[in-house]
């Protein structure tokens, strides 16, 4: 009787010579991100990252996602160099609605079969994402997973810590009635919606990544699906001082994230006629056959942060935004209600 071969790891499925190949290539983009407040080394079993000394109270505050099925696009498309960019910006624009401004930054990918060469460029969108919102890259995991993801599928994951003094903590406490809603404009999707978005591109449609995509002047779909989620922290960061809540507006659009930002006694009044809703949108909608309340809980429809101040603060918002070619606008008022966002 004839011996089975002896197995080994990489015939169970997993390459340990493609990892560490992944490791090499990594390090230097690691590295690029590094900021003062970072200790120790890449290829440590765990981040170190000092608290910044000048603050007095500072509480930290942290975040964790993902970018959902914008990865399909990404593999179709053999595009990885945005996604890890997109989650960067993701998780920075969730704690910034509470004042804090970033730290560091951990990264989580997973393999069906680890490709050295895919790692790299997801990570140099960390990287990018992590030098654009100024926090360190400090650790991370590759793992590769055989029999639980089919190749060429991947997962991706963040995690961010931040710190804000807890004098300065923006919350939805702060929200008051006649304050002023200024919108941000999103750059595109985001990272929310992209279900919805590939039934009606890739099955409605019948486009495929590289096709251009109708109305956006030459864009393929992939331009356009991929465009990296907008950071909002170089626009507002100089400005927090004005706001009296914050929402970032992601899956369930902006009336599943601005009701997170009003206390029980008020109502968003949100006007649908204040800004012209992006093309991007218009294709999607009319392709699928969309309904309005369906597109506005799916997509965020063209505004991606929605910040709550007063008068003055409004324009101070307004200013600073425009300043970091950020579109910005009144989008509504908070009044007395029940904690409800109403589209009008």
């Amino acid at each position: 009787m004839t011996k089975p071969a002896p197995l080994d790891y990489r015939s169970a499925g997993v390459d340990i010579d493609a990892a560490e190949d992944s490791k090499h290539r990594i390090k230097a983009l690691v590295e690029s991100t590094f900021t003062k407040g970072t200790r120790g080394a890449f290829g440590g079993f765990g981040g170190m990252f000092r608290v910044p000394p000048d603050l007095k109270e500072p509480l930290l505050v942290s975040s964790a996602d993902g970018v959902g099925t914008k990865i399909k696009v990404a593999i179709e498309a053999g595009r990885h160099d945005t996604v890890g960019h997109d989650l960067v910006n993701h998780c920075v624009n969730d704690i910034l609605v509470q004042g804090a401004s970033p730290l560091f930054f951990l990264d989580y990918v997973a393999f069906g079969k680890l490709i050295p060469e895919t790692v790299e460029a997801i990570v140099r969108g960390v990287a990018a994402g992590c030098r654009e919102n100024g926090c360190a890259l400090v650790g991370g995991e590759t793992a590769e997973m055989p029999g639980l993801y089919t190749p060429p599928d991947y997962d991706l994951a963040g995690f961010v810590v931040g710190a804000v003094e807890e004098a300065k903590v923006i919350s939805k406490d702060g929200a008051r009635e006649g304050d002023v809603l200024v919108a941000l404009a999103s750059s595109g999707l985001h990272t929310n919606g992209y279900s919805l978005a590939r039934a009606i591109v890739n099955d409605r449609l019948k486009l495929g990544p590289h096709d251009r995509f109708p109305g956006a002047d030459g864009q393929t779909v992939a331009d356009v699906l991929l465009a990296v989620h907008r950071s909002y922290l170089a626009a507002l960061r100089p400005v927090l001082s004005h706001a009296h809540a914050m929402a970032h507006i992601t899956g369930g659009g902006i009336t599943g994230n601005l009701d997170r930002a009003l206390p029980p006694g008020l109502d968003a009044m949100v006007n649908t006629n204040s800004w012209d809703v992006p093309e991007v949108f218009r294709v999607l909608q009319e392709g699928g056959g969309v309904a309005d309340a369906e597109m506005f809980r799916a997509f965020n429809m063209g505004v991606g942060m929605i910040v709550a101040t007063d008068e003055q603060g409004a324009e101070e918002v307004c200013a600073s935004a425009q300043r970091q070619g950020v579109p910005a606008w009144e989008i509504g008022r908070l009044v007395t209600g029940a904690g409800r966002v109403r589209l009008i």
